[in-house]
Protein backbone atom coordinates (compact mmCIF):
# COMPACT_ATOMS: atom_id res chain seq x y z
CA UNK A 1 0.00 0.00 0.00
CA UNK A 2 2.74 2.33 0.84
CA UNK A 3 2.01 5.64 2.94
CA UNK A 4 -1.25 7.34 2.76
CA UNK A 5 -1.84 10.87 1.60
CA UNK A 6 -4.32 12.49 3.09
CA UNK A 7 -5.31 15.76 1.31
CA UNK A 8 -7.14 18.34 3.97
CA UNK A 9 -5.14 17.10 6.59
CA UNK A 10 -4.96 20.23 8.86
CA UNK A 11 -8.91 20.66 8.58
CA UNK A 12 -11.51 19.05 10.63
CA UNK A 13 -12.48 15.71 8.66
CA UNK A 14 -8.97 15.61 7.27
CA UNK A 15 -6.81 15.62 10.66
CA UNK A 16 -9.38 13.04 12.41
CA UNK A 17 -8.51 10.87 8.84
CA UNK A 18 -4.85 11.26 10.09
CA UNK A 19 -5.17 10.80 13.36
CA UNK A 20 -7.11 7.57 12.60
CA UNK A 21 -4.82 5.77 10.45
CA UNK A 22 -1.54 6.99 12.63
CA UNK A 23 -4.01 5.14 15.49
CA UNK A 24 -4.09 2.05 13.32
CA UNK A 25 -0.49 2.30 12.60
CA UNK A 26 -0.59 3.23 9.05
CA UNK A 27 2.33 5.92 7.64
CA UNK A 28 0.86 9.40 6.35
CA UNK A 29 1.75 12.19 4.19
CA UNK A 30 -0.32 15.43 4.76
CA UNK A 31 0.35 17.84 1.74
CA UNK A 32 0.36 21.02 2.88
CA UNK A 33 1.33 24.04 1.25
CA UNK A 34 3.54 25.08 4.11
CA UNK A 35 5.29 22.26 6.08
CA UNK A 36 6.97 24.71 8.63
CA UNK A 37 3.66 25.76 9.96
CA UNK A 38 1.06 23.36 9.27
CA UNK A 39 -0.37 21.73 12.43
CA UNK A 40 -0.44 18.27 11.93
CA UNK A 41 -1.01 14.97 14.29
CA UNK A 42 2.39 13.85 15.58
CA UNK A 43 3.49 11.28 13.14
CA UNK A 44 2.33 12.31 9.58
CA UNK A 45 4.86 13.93 7.85
CA UNK A 46 4.61 17.00 6.03
CA UNK A 47 4.83 17.41 2.42
CA UNK A 48 4.89 20.27 0.31
CA UNK A 49 2.48 20.51 -2.53
CA UNK A 50 -0.54 22.42 -3.49
CA UNK A 51 -3.66 20.90 -5.26
CA UNK A 52 -3.55 24.27 -7.15
CA UNK A 53 -0.69 23.25 -9.13
CA UNK A 54 -0.14 19.85 -9.84
CA UNK A 55 3.61 19.96 -10.92
CA UNK A 56 3.75 20.28 -7.06
CA UNK A 57 2.72 17.03 -6.13
CA UNK A 58 5.09 14.77 -7.60
CA UNK A 59 7.54 14.12 -4.21
CA UNK A 60 4.42 13.64 -2.38
CA UNK A 61 2.77 11.19 -4.55
CA UNK A 62 5.98 9.33 -4.79
CA UNK A 63 5.48 6.33 -3.34
CA UNK A 64 2.13 7.04 -1.66
CA UNK A 65 -0.56 3.87 -2.88
CA UNK A 66 -3.45 5.58 -1.77
CA UNK A 67 -5.12 9.26 -1.57
CA UNK A 68 -7.72 10.42 0.53
CA UNK A 69 -8.51 13.77 -1.51
CA UNK A 70 -10.81 16.48 -0.35
CA UNK A 71 -11.32 18.94 -3.19
CA UNK A 72 -11.07 22.86 -1.92
CA UNK A 73 -12.06 24.13 -4.62
CA UNK A 74 -15.52 25.36 -6.50
CA UNK A 75 -14.96 23.90 -10.11
CA UNK A 76 -13.28 21.14 -11.13
CA UNK A 77 -10.47 23.41 -13.29
CA UNK A 78 -7.23 21.54 -12.70
CA UNK A 79 -8.74 18.34 -11.07
CA UNK A 80 -7.91 16.16 -14.15
CA UNK A 81 -4.46 17.43 -14.21
CA UNK A 82 -4.53 16.15 -10.49
CA UNK A 83 -5.81 13.26 -11.11
CA UNK A 84 -3.27 12.53 -13.53
CA UNK A 85 -0.35 12.97 -11.36
CA UNK A 86 -2.02 10.62 -8.86
CA UNK A 87 -2.79 7.81 -11.48
CA UNK A 88 0.78 8.38 -12.29
CA UNK A 89 1.55 6.78 -8.64
CA UNK A 90 -1.06 5.56 -6.61
CA UNK A 91 -3.93 2.30 -7.08
CA UNK A 92 -6.39 3.89 -5.24
CA UNK A 93 -8.16 7.38 -4.37
CA UNK A 94 -11.12 7.70 -1.84
CA UNK A 95 -12.94 11.04 -2.39
CA UNK A 96 -14.85 12.90 0.07
CA UNK A 97 -18.43 14.19 -1.76
CA UNK A 98 -21.48 15.25 -0.61
CA UNK A 99 -24.75 13.27 0.06
CA UNK A 100 -26.97 15.52 -1.74
CA UNK A 101 -25.22 14.74 -5.25
CA UNK A 102 -28.08 12.77 -7.18
CA UNK A 103 -26.56 10.89 -10.30
CA UNK A 104 -29.75 10.25 -12.30
CA UNK A 105 -30.52 13.94 -12.43
CA UNK A 106 -28.91 15.87 -15.42
CA UNK A 107 -28.09 19.00 -13.42
CA UNK A 108 -27.58 18.99 -9.78
CA UNK A 109 -29.80 21.39 -7.62
CA UNK A 110 -27.17 23.36 -6.45
CA UNK A 111 -23.35 24.53 -7.41
CA UNK A 112 -22.26 22.46 -4.48
CA UNK A 113 -23.50 19.27 -5.23
CA UNK A 114 -22.74 19.83 -9.14
CA UNK A 115 -19.01 20.16 -8.29
CA UNK A 116 -19.40 16.72 -6.39
CA UNK A 117 -21.17 15.40 -9.30
CA UNK A 118 -18.71 16.44 -12.05
CA UNK A 119 -15.59 15.57 -9.56
CA UNK A 120 -17.20 11.86 -9.23
CA UNK A 121 -17.82 11.54 -12.58
CA UNK A 122 -13.40 12.57 -13.19
CA UNK A 123 -12.42 10.26 -10.38
CA UNK A 124 -14.48 7.48 -12.02
CA UNK A 125 -12.30 7.81 -15.34
CA UNK A 126 -8.90 8.32 -14.01
CA UNK A 127 -8.11 4.97 -14.09
CA UNK A 128 -7.58 4.40 -10.37
CA UNK A 129 -9.49 1.97 -8.13
CA UNK A 130 -11.82 4.73 -6.15
CA UNK A 131 -13.92 5.21 -3.50
CA UNK A 132 -16.79 7.71 -3.10
CA UNK A 133 -17.95 8.72 0.31
CA UNK A 134 -21.11 11.14 -0.35
CA UNK A 135 -21.41 13.21 3.33
CA UNK A 136 -24.63 14.83 4.58
CA UNK A 137 -24.04 17.81 6.30
CA UNK A 138 -20.86 17.72 8.51
CA UNK A 139 -21.32 18.92 12.43
CA UNK A 140 -17.94 20.98 12.25
CA UNK A 141 -19.81 23.15 9.75
CA UNK A 142 -21.50 24.56 13.04
CA UNK A 143 -18.34 26.28 14.49
CA UNK A 144 -18.84 28.54 12.14
CA UNK A 145 -21.54 29.89 14.52
CA UNK A 146 -19.20 30.38 17.55
CA UNK A 147 -18.85 33.58 17.39
CA UNK A 148 -22.28 34.57 16.97
CA UNK A 149 -23.44 31.76 19.76
CA UNK A 150 -20.08 33.51 22.39
CA UNK A 151 -21.69 37.48 21.55
CA UNK A 152 -25.15 37.61 20.90
CA UNK A 153 -26.29 34.06 22.03
CA UNK A 154 -28.04 34.17 18.41
CA UNK A 155 -27.15 32.77 15.07
CA UNK A 156 -28.12 34.71 12.09
CA UNK A 157 -28.18 33.12 8.65
CA UNK A 158 -30.23 31.56 5.88
CA UNK A 159 -32.12 28.75 6.66
CA UNK A 160 -31.41 25.50 4.94
CA UNK A 161 -33.17 22.47 4.37
CA UNK A 162 -32.76 19.70 6.95
CA UNK A 163 -30.23 17.06 6.99
CA UNK A 164 -29.00 14.33 9.35
CA UNK A 165 -25.38 15.80 9.93
CA UNK A 166 -22.77 14.02 10.28
CA UNK A 167 -20.30 13.75 13.08
CA UNK A 168 -16.28 14.23 11.12
CA UNK A 169 -14.97 11.88 13.24
CA UNK A 170 -17.44 9.35 11.97
CA UNK A 171 -16.73 10.29 7.98
CA UNK A 172 -12.75 9.94 8.86
CA UNK A 173 -13.85 6.43 10.85
CA UNK A 174 -15.45 4.99 7.71
CA UNK A 175 -12.52 6.64 5.33
CA UNK A 176 -10.19 4.99 7.00
CA UNK A 177 -11.58 1.38 6.59
CA UNK A 178 -11.99 2.94 2.86
CA UNK A 179 -8.47 3.75 2.66
CA UNK A 180 -7.21 0.39 3.99
CA UNK A 181 -9.70 -2.09 2.82
CA UNK A 182 -9.92 -3.24 -0.78
CA UNK A 183 -13.68 -3.79 -0.44
CA UNK A 184 -14.32 -0.46 -1.24
CA UNK A 185 -13.53 -0.25 -4.30
CA UNK A 186 -16.21 0.98 -6.45
CA UNK A 187 -18.52 2.35 -3.60
CA UNK A 188 -20.72 4.62 -2.97
CA UNK A 189 -21.31 5.22 0.51
CA UNK A 190 -23.89 7.10 1.60
CA UNK A 191 -22.90 8.60 5.07
CA UNK A 192 -25.32 10.26 7.83
CA UNK A 193 -25.65 10.88 11.70
CA UNK A 194 -28.83 9.50 13.13
CA UNK A 195 -31.08 12.14 13.18
CA UNK A 196 -32.02 14.11 10.90
CA UNK A 197 -31.54 18.23 12.46
CA UNK A 198 -32.68 21.81 10.97
CA UNK A 199 -30.12 24.35 11.57
CA UNK A 200 -32.81 25.65 14.61
CA UNK A 201 -32.43 21.84 16.20
CA UNK A 202 -28.82 22.44 15.83
CA UNK A 203 -28.49 25.21 17.53
CA UNK A 204 -31.01 24.03 20.40
CA UNK A 205 -28.56 21.58 20.84
CA UNK A 206 -25.46 23.54 21.03
CA UNK A 207 -27.49 25.27 23.53
CA UNK A 208 -28.15 22.35 26.05
CA UNK A 209 -24.24 21.60 25.42
CA UNK A 210 -23.37 25.30 27.09
CA UNK A 211 -26.43 25.41 29.13
CA UNK A 212 -27.28 28.91 28.01
CA UNK A 213 -30.24 29.87 26.03
CA UNK A 214 -29.53 30.63 22.80
CA UNK A 215 -31.48 30.92 19.31
CA UNK A 216 -31.60 30.70 15.35
CA UNK A 217 -33.15 33.45 13.07
CA UNK A 218 -33.53 32.68 10.03
CA UNK A 219 -32.82 36.25 8.12
CA UNK A 220 -33.40 36.55 4.05
CA UNK A 221 -30.86 35.64 1.59
CA UNK A 222 -29.62 39.62 1.02
CA UNK A 223 -29.13 39.77 4.32
CA UNK A 224 -27.16 37.10 4.49
CA UNK A 225 -25.67 38.09 1.11
CA UNK A 226 -24.19 41.25 2.56
CA UNK A 227 -23.21 39.81 5.82
CA UNK A 228 -21.06 37.04 4.20
CA UNK A 229 -19.44 39.66 1.85
CA UNK A 230 -18.46 41.96 4.76
CA UNK A 231 -16.77 39.07 6.68
CA UNK A 232 -14.59 38.85 3.88
CA UNK A 233 -15.50 35.31 1.97
CA UNK A 234 -15.14 35.28 -1.27
CA UNK A 235 -17.54 35.81 -3.98
CA UNK A 236 -18.20 33.01 -5.79
CA UNK A 237 -18.03 30.91 -1.98
CA UNK A 238 -20.77 33.08 -1.11
CA UNK A 239 -22.93 32.58 -3.91
CA UNK A 240 -22.60 29.08 -4.01
CA UNK A 241 -23.40 28.24 -0.27
CA UNK A 242 -26.66 30.72 -0.75
CA UNK A 243 -27.35 28.95 -3.92
CA UNK A 244 -27.23 25.60 -1.36
CA UNK A 245 -29.81 27.97 0.96
CA UNK A 246 -32.30 28.45 -1.49
CA UNK A 247 -32.56 25.40 -3.97
CA UNK A 248 -31.08 22.50 -1.82
CA UNK A 249 -34.05 20.41 -1.07
CA UNK A 250 -35.14 18.68 2.18
CA UNK A 251 -33.58 15.36 3.14
CA UNK A 252 -35.16 12.61 5.46
CA UNK A 253 -32.23 9.98 4.12
CA UNK A 254 -30.65 7.99 7.14
CA UNK A 255 -28.24 5.57 6.78
CA UNK A 256 -26.56 2.77 8.28
CA UNK A 257 -23.53 2.99 7.18
CA UNK A 258 -21.48 4.31 9.57
CA UNK A 259 -22.34 1.50 11.88
CA UNK A 260 -22.09 -1.24 9.00
CA UNK A 261 -18.51 -0.20 8.18
CA UNK A 262 -16.85 0.49 11.59
CA UNK A 263 -18.85 -1.32 13.32
CA UNK A 264 -19.96 1.23 16.02
CA UNK A 265 -23.47 3.69 15.76
CA UNK A 266 -22.84 7.53 14.42
CA UNK A 267 -22.43 9.89 16.82
CA UNK A 268 -25.54 12.27 17.10
CA UNK A 269 -24.88 16.20 16.77
CA UNK A 270 -26.00 16.19 20.68
CA UNK A 271 -22.51 14.27 21.38
CA UNK A 272 -20.23 16.43 19.06
CA UNK A 273 -22.01 19.67 20.79
CA UNK A 274 -21.24 18.53 24.13
CA UNK A 275 -17.67 17.79 22.97
CA UNK A 276 -16.95 21.53 21.40
CA UNK A 277 -19.38 23.77 24.21
CA UNK A 278 -16.18 25.68 25.41
CA UNK A 279 -16.07 27.13 22.24
CA UNK A 280 -19.28 27.96 21.83
CA UNK A 281 -19.29 29.50 25.56
CA UNK A 282 -18.62 32.85 26.36
CA UNK A 283 -15.52 34.31 27.71
CA UNK A 284 -15.15 35.85 31.05
CA UNK A 285 -13.27 38.72 31.57
CA UNK A 286 -12.69 40.19 34.95
CA UNK A 287 -13.96 38.28 38.43
CA UNK A 288 -16.74 35.50 37.99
Amino acid sequence: MGEILVTGATGNVGRHVAVQLLAAGTAVRALVRDPATAALPEGAEAVRGDLADPDTLERALTGSGTVFLIWPFLTTEGAPAVLEAMARHARRIVYLSSSGVNEDAERQTDPINQLHADMERLIERSGLDWTVLRSSTIASNARGWAEQIRTTHVVRGPDIAPTAVIHERDVAAVAVHALTDDGHVGAKHVLTGPQVLSRAEQVRAIQEAVGRPLAFEKVPVQVAREQMLADGRPPALVEALLASAETRPASNVITSTVEEITGVPARTFRAWAEEHAEEFRQVRRGPA
